[in-house]
């Protein structure tokens, strides 16, 4: 009789066990090509968590226009950012991979010996793939690590239903812990704070300071999903630090998709407005995203910019995402570090085999 369970890896004999940490990004096409985004898109928007509306509306929408209209005019925007900020390809998936890599290094230096993996929602390197990963290399633990400070149902939570279904498919399941939320950590805070006051060093202060964070349908918020509250605390805690009052920085929401209401004020509609009444020069920064991609590179460095200098705004200044920061990098060990107490984080040295 078939199984639907995986085979299971035969590690060599007195393998000592492992702790792992995946590292999860959203996702990002293989190649800015249109057959590679309808790939991207397809997979993305068929995710229950990211379009709640049912199936029998929804599949005539996707797969009739969108899949359809939509991968060309995108595989040109990713082609604008495609080799930027040192990458070879998409800056997500190397700054994903840098993240990853660099983490495995600084937990190493404070005495945590553990497995990390980088793996993205949608796309590749997959969810399914790098556990599988994992556990062939001795992994009987995982830590799940969303690159996303901010908790949501259509990001958050849509990482743990891939680990979930993945899962499903296990004979012997690891240990796996999920780490939700850490918008408001001190490490997180900090090294955006020094992001924007290197910023400030090396190219003056604007008049106002933009925090453009990704948007989400209203009504998420409306039925619970607490994303909009921690945006707002995280805007409030960085604007503590660095000293700002209301009046000098402005929170919003970006990358509308579709007719519904999102989250209010809407980033470039709130620059144009902005630059109409006489506003001449902005700072802005995505806190939200901790790698720089196409939502930062293009819509908010190109097309908003375009928008702000075509209603009258003069100095409009893009500060990069966290990227591989080392306080970010530092922030992320921390975080790490606090969900791993009580596991293991050194390899066990090997035992001989039972007789």
């Amino acid at each position: 009789m078939l199984s639907r369970f995986a085979p299971e890896p035969q590690l060599p004999s007195g393998q000592p066990e492992r702790t792992g940490v995946l590292l999860c990004n959203l996702g990002t096409p293989d190649a800015a090509t249109a057959p590679a985004v309808r790939r991207y898109l397809a997979q993305f928007l068929s995710d229950d968590r990211v379009v709640e509306i049912p199936k029998l509306l929804w599949w005539p929408i996707l797969h009739g226009i969108i899949l359809r209209l939509r991968p060309k005019a995108s595989a040109a925007k990713y082609a604008t950012v495609w080799d930027q900020g040192g990458a070879t390809g998409s800056p997500l998936l190397y700054f994903t991979e840098r993240q990853a890599t660099l983490l495995r290094g600084w937990l190493g230096e404070a005495g945590a010996n553990v497995l990390v993996a980088p793996a993205m929602r949608y796309g590749n390197p997959s969810i399914p793939a790098q556990l599988d990963a994992l556990k062939a290399q001795g992994a009987t633990r995982i830590l799940i690590l969303p690159l996303y400070p901010q908790y949501s149902g259509t990001t958050t939570a849509s990482v743990c239903d891939a680990v979930y279904d993945w899962a499903k498919t296990q004979r012997h399941i690891p240990e796996l812990r999920f780490v939700h939320r850490y918008h408001d950590h001190p490490g997180y805070i900090e090294a955006l704070a020094q992001t924007v006051e290197q910023h400030w060093r090396e190219n003056g202060r604007a008049q106002k300071l933009f925090l453009s964070f990704h948007g989400v349908p209203e009504r998420t918020w409306q039925l619970g999903d607490p994303y909009r509250d921690e945006c707002y605390a995280t805007g409030r805690l960085l604007a503590a630090r660095l000293g700002l009052d209301d009046s000098q920085y402005v929170l919003t929401f970006q990358s509308r998709f579709g007719k519904a209401k999102w989250l209010e004020p809407y980033t470039e509609p709130t620059l144009v407005a902005m630059a109409r009444q006489g506003l001449e020069s902005v700072d802005i920064m995505c806190p939200g995203f901790t790698s720089d991609c196409i939502e930062t590179l293009e819509e908010i460095n190109q097309e908003a910019r375009e928008a702000f200098v075509h209603a009258g705004g003069k100095d409009y200044r893009f500060i990069p995402c966290l990227n591989d920061h080392a306080t970010w990098i530092g922030a992320l060990r921390d975080v790490a570090r606090q969900h791993l107490q009580g596991w293991p984080v050194q390899p066990e040295p090997p035992t001989a085999p039972r007789t």
